[in-house]
């Protein structure tokens, strides 16, 4: 038993001893049936706290030869398939933390020599006879070693990202890394399996790219092993019974990842939850505001306007197919946000191509985030939002037009009045307090024979109107309530809810804000 080549089974033991533990050992079927296929090269990137780490620890347990886990599974649910005894302990593992490697930046130039003397120091004890006393590379070594021993091994490897996160701009050292990982995997025999997991995807870099052997599961593209990351709802729903936590409330602070066609949790935070049964922000443990005000404040245009729509419990359009995979290459707004979708700030719908803030928890972040540096007007315009809510269930126009307006002087640093689009996004920071009453904002819903700006529908069980809200710019808040009657935009919810209440709201630069407020007549 090494410490990388064929290590223990301690971190998966300690693992399992904590209070709460949830079984996700059948990844272990997915990984099984991967080794020795062409499908081997497996790259599983997730936010931090999802529990990337824990499962690296789980499959070293499994597959190394340098411990005895037979009592570890019993009872897990791994226990019970078909491959579970014909893989268990019976390889030779190379286990990397590439964070212990790369401790700070003054590593950055000696980190892969260091790696490949660190494993090949080990491998001289097990096969010392077979390599000789030369140093090689730890590609070399291991060829041999298969060559004159028949040896293949399974590479577990975490943090594989971090180099991307210290050396952001350091672009030559990034592609000395992807060579060596292409050098040691591209076409080796010798390789059984590799299991490598991160937070961030595999940089893209042109020719560097060229590590494509690898089968990418991401926030993205999450693929099958999507479960076994991120605590599934009947899991949390266990755990709430358990340890007596309001389940309905653990679901508005961590829900909605949403990874395929499931929806995930945050791990971590609902460990932390049972443990301390208070409903709080557990992020800032691991990433801090600062860190994602960076992102938000960076100057691309219709960026702070997305950021807006989705602290207005919106959902923004992104095309995520331009990302570079780091933290430093942006060229749009897109790639901001398809960053804060791999950090775990946003989430991001498949289906739809949307991303929006998944829980309480995160949208608690974007709130500490905004409230520093040029966002202060946002803060104090959601301040106003409750008042303009009471004022649109009262059908008072004038004090809705009045508010919006102040809403929009308040922010006129961060927003520039130039078509519908802003004056949506002034109307969802308006609105923000809707989230504790309806259901997320549907925008450009279709209705009639057309569509509706903005609905909100009220959640379950909640006695309050529906709102269809029309926006105009440049006309008139009769004109909008006008063809809200007129293409019938209200008629797809007349089933779904009572009362509907038609809002329409115009911004004229010499008149300002007005608002129509009408009683909708089924």
């Amino acid at each position: 038993m090494g410490l990388y080549l064929n290590p223990g089974n301690l971190e998966f033991a300690r693992a399992l001893s904590e209070n709460v533990y949830v079984d996700k050992s059948e990844l272990i079927h997915f990984t099984n049936d991967r080794v020795n296929k062409q499908m081997r090269f497996m790259c599983v990137s997730r936010p931090r706290r999802f529990g990337k780490s824990m499962a690296a620890n789980m499959l070293t347990a499994y597959y190394s030869k340098g411990c005895d886990s037979r009592k570890l599974f019993t009872g897990l649910k791994i226990e019970k398939d078909p491959s579970f005894k014909m893989h268990l302990n019976r390889h030779d593992v190379i286990r990397l933390d590439v964070q212990r490697f790369l401790f700070d930046e003054t590593n950055l130039e000696g980190f892969l020599y260091e790696i490949q003397e660190a494993v090949i120091e080990e491998l001289q004890v097990e096969y010392g006879s077979y390599i000789g006393e030369q140093r090689r590379k730890l590609p070399v070594v291991l060829d041999k070693i298969y060559a004159l021993t028949g040896t293949r091994f399974i590479f577990v490897i975490d943090e594989w990202d971090c180099v991307f996160r210290l050396a952001r701009d350091k672009t030559e050292i990034q592609k000395q890394y992807l060579d060596f990982l292409r050098w040691m995997f591209k076409g080796a025999e010798c390789v059984e399996l590799v299991y490598m997991t991160g937070i961030l995807p595999i940089r893209k870099y042109g020719n560097h790219s060229a590590i494509n052997i690898f089968r990418e599961y991401s926030m993205l593209n999450p693929g099958r092993i999507a479960p076994y990351f991120g605590f599934m709802e009947s899991e949390v729903k266990e755990l709430c019974a358990e340890y007596g936590v309001d389940y309905q409330e653990a679901k508005k602070w961590y829900d909605g990842y949403k990874l395929g066609d499931i929806y995930a949790y945050n791990p971590l935070s609902v460990v932390e939850l049972m443990e301390n049964r208070d409903f709080q922000s557990y992020w800032t443990g691991t990433e801090t505001y600062e860190a994602l005000k960076i992102y938000i404040d960076m100057n691309f245009d219709g960026l702070k306007e997305a950021i807006i729509e989705m602290i207005g419990n919106g959902k923004c359009k992104v095309d995520t197919s331009t990302s570079q995979n780091d933290m430093t290459t942006f060229r749009t707004k897109d790639d901001i946000l398809t960053l804060l979708i791999h950090l775990g700030y946003l989430t991001y719908d498949k289906e739809t191509s949307e991303v929006f803030i998944p829980n309480r928890e995160i949208a608690q972040e974007f709130m500490r985030a905004v409230k520093t540096g040029g966002w202060d007007g946002l803060v104090r315009a959601l301040g106003r939002s409750e008042k303009l809510l009471q004022d649109t269930w009262g059908m008072d126009g004038e004090a809705v037009a009045e508010g919006i307006s102040k809403i929009h002087q308040e922010t006129t640093s961060i927003l520039k009045y130039h078509d519908e689009n802003s004056l949506k996004c002034t109307v969802l920071m308006a609105y923000y307090s809707a989230q504790a009453h309806y259901m997320p904002p549907i925008l450009e819903m279709p209705s009639g024979h057309g569509f509706a700006d903005v609905v909100y529908l009220p959640k379950s069980g909640v006695d309050r109107p529906a709102l269809v809200v029309e926006l105009k710019w440049k006309g008139s808040a009769e004109g909008a309530v006008s063809q809200i009657k007129k293409k019938r935009y209200a008629s797809w919810i007349e089933e779904y809810t009572g009362d509907i209440l038609l809002v329409g709201i115009n911004y004229d630069q010499e008149k300002k804000h007005t608002c129509l407020i009408e009683k909708y007549k089924k």
